[in-house]
């Protein structure tokens, strides 16, 4: 099995001939034979300097192009003689450091699972703090599905609001993914507030969630997992998706899917009860229940079996009926438990800090009903954000809404620094398994 290593950074595109000036190499000469391309003048004349060869290989700003690369370029300049191909550009970035494991330093083990282990660990081209999630290999299985799912998704992700893939360093006997590094997850957070979060930063998180998502559903791709334990925040207060191993690009028409996904306390009904044919709604019911964890501080339905979670859900919504979901008395697995009738309770006494709007949102998140459930799209547009101004609507896909002035975090009643020792360290990051 062989895997395309041509991530540099977090940009995985590829791009048009850009010239050492920024600008199109496309040059007109005039019919005159002594004409000179003004390109191979520069070569000719002056060395090329970092800014121009990391224009050329879309490379971030705060890294250091080794001074063996530089020499080279400036002496044959094989990047900048003739179009930039999908070769010429893996081999100028294999030749950088990219997709070799002495590029980074293991520095903390974060926590192991299964097929992979996450440690912490430091980029020596720029320095910065990097996650690296090692997948062990074996000859005869291969990659994990997972591992080969996750890379083809995210590395054609870039958002604000989704964990960036660096780099892929394979080799025989595994395949290391590397991730920009955030501090913590919102489990972490929440445990490090005494799970008493500011409300202002409530909505802050869940606007950030709701909008890495609507990036990920515009793209019909489905990420399965949300839990707060998938969702990584560094210490400006970003908020990030993570864990992209159950995600799927869902393709039209639909397709069949397994449902065994979702971790339980976050999984939809229609999927506790069978459903294999979802969409994007799988999703926003998970958003919900972090939503009211947020800003009640407990886990919204804390079930321990399939059947134990459908009755915490009846329990407090209402076992529904054909009015409230059309069809589930057809549903054998339904009917199969013999629930008890319970009547829907009213959520305000469950998240009494949730003002009207909130609360409204919330409703609009729990609808048995998939189709019904708002989208994250439309959520961000919900009255309950009005306070963030419109300009939250408006940035890049790549600027964060810390960039939107008056918006920034708010001291959490609650919060208390957390211990950073040894059982602390195994849980940070730990999602990325």
């Amino acid at each position: 099995m062989t895997f395309d290593l041509s991530v540099s950074a977090g940009v995985l595109h590829e791009h048009p001939r850009i010239g050492s000036d920024g600008e199109s190499e496309e040059v007109s000469l005039a019919s005159d034979p002594d004409v000179t391309s003004p390109v191979k003048m520069r070569q000719k004349n002056r060395r090329l300097s970092e800014q121009d060869i990391s224009k050329r290989l879309s490379l971030p700003a705060d890294l250091r192009i080794p001074e063996s690369f530089l020499a080279k370029q400036s002496s044959s300049s094989p990047i900048f003689d003739g179009p930039l191909t999908r070769t010429n550009r893996r081999q100028s970035l294999s030749e950088i450091g990219f997709g070799r494991m002495e590029t980074y330093t293991k520095l903390d083990k974060l926590g192991e699972g299964t097929y992979a282990t996450v440690y912490k660990g430091k980029s020596r081209l720029t320095d910065n703090l990097v996650a690296l999630k090692e997948i062990r290999l074996e000859h005869e299985e291969g990659a994990p599905c997972t591992a080969i799912r996750e890379v083809s998704l995210l590395k054609d992700l870039r958002h604000a609001n989704i964990v960036t893939l660096h780099d892929i360093v394979h080799t025989e006997k595994s395949l290391t993914l590397v991730f920009e590094y955030l501090e913590k997850d919102l489990k972490q957070y929440m445990d490090d507030c005494g799970s008493i979060l500011s409300m202002n930063n409530v909505k802050i998180f869940l606007f950030q969630l709701l909008r890495g998502l609507a990036y990920c559903h515009r793209r019909r791709i489905l990420h399965r997992d949300l839990k707060p334990q998938n969702l990584l925040i560094n210490d400006k207060g970003e908020l990030k998706l993570a864990d992209f191993g159950l995600a799927r690009a869902k393709s039209v028409p639909t397709k069949t899917y397994s449902n065994e996904v979702v971790t339980l306390w976050y999984r939809p009904p229609d999927v506790l009860l069978g459903s294999t044919e979802y969409s994007t709604p799988i999703d926003m019911w998970g958003v919900g229940c972090i939503f009211f964890e947020m800003a009640s501080g407990r886990p919204l339905f804390p079930g321990s079996t399939v059947e134990d979670q459908l009755q915490l859900i009846f329990s407090l919504l209402g076992t529904p009926t054909e009015e409230t979901w059309p069809g589930i008395h057809g549903n054998e697995d339904f009917l199969s438990y013999r629930f008890d009738h319970c009547a829907p309770q009213s959520l305000i006494h469950r998240a009494p800090r949730l003002d009207g709007d909130g609360l409204d949102l919330l409703n609009k998140f729990l609808s048995y009903e998939a189709k019904k459930r708002i989208s994250a799209q439309d959520a961000m547009r919900h009255p309950y954000f009005r306070s963030l101004g419109s300009m939250v609507h408006k940035i890049p896909d790549v600027a964060s809404i810390f960039t939107c002035q008056g918006i920034q975090l708010t001291r959490d009643p609650g919060y208390r620094p957390s211990n950073h020792g040894n059982h602390s360290k195994t849980r940070r990051q730990s999602m990325l398994l």
